[in-house]
């Protein structure tokens, strides 16, 4: 399975965050998957290609021509895709991969999140999408998903076509026992 992972680029953050996410790559390799993700050297990002890169896994790296600079790009993926823009790495890394998983991150992280549960809702896929929340990190986002259907913004069943954990384990057998569900919130 192609295990797509969004996450952090930033390196000023807790140790634990970067330690699970790290942990949360030795263990994609060890189940025998391929990381798909940003390509990058740093932060959660950087974390999940050194786990899987620990244990002889492979790492596809997607990443767009601007950000081929000293220090940004994780120099030991298995195979580097380079893109013009941003959106062709988006569309790549979403084609490529089997399931995301969305760890701690930024605007980047979250912009990637909700293009991937817009596509989903709209019947474009049926893949797994898991938030990871390490130590609390989604609480708000979680809190406004709900309020935002609470008050009619969204239906209450996009907030059921994805699931939240905090244990990279369980993460990881919920996404080899996943079964796809296309069409689940919107029938065509």
């Amino acid at each position: 399975m192609n295990v797509c992972v969004y996450g952090a680029s930033s390196n000023d953050i807790d140790r634990s965050y970067i330690e699970e996410t790290e942990y949360l790559g030795r263990e994609i390799a060890k189940r025998g998957h391929t990381l798909v993700y940003g390509a990058g050297a740093n932060g959660l990002m950087g974390a999940v290609a050194r786990g899987v890169y620990e244990e002889n896994g492979t790492i596809i790296g997607v990443t767009p021509s601007f950000f081929n600079v000293d220090g940004i790009l994780f120099e030991n993926v298995s195979e580097l895709i380079t893109t013009e823009t941003m959106r062709e790495r988006k569309q790549i890394m979403e084609d490529k991969a089997d399931a995301f998983i969305v760890t701690p991150g930024g605007i980047g992280t979250l912009e990637e999140f909700f293009e991937i549960l817009t596509l989903k809702q709209l019947g474009r896929h049926g893949k797994a999408i898991v938030i990871f929340n390490q130590n609390g990190f989604y609480d708000h986002l979680l809190s406004m998903l709900k309020e935002t259907s609470d008050k009619g913004f969204m239906t209450p069943a996009t907030n059921e076509i994805y699931t939240i954990m905090d244990n990279s384990d369980e993460i990881l057998d919920y996404l080899e026992s996943y079964k796809t569900d296309i069409g689940r919130v919107f029938k065509f």
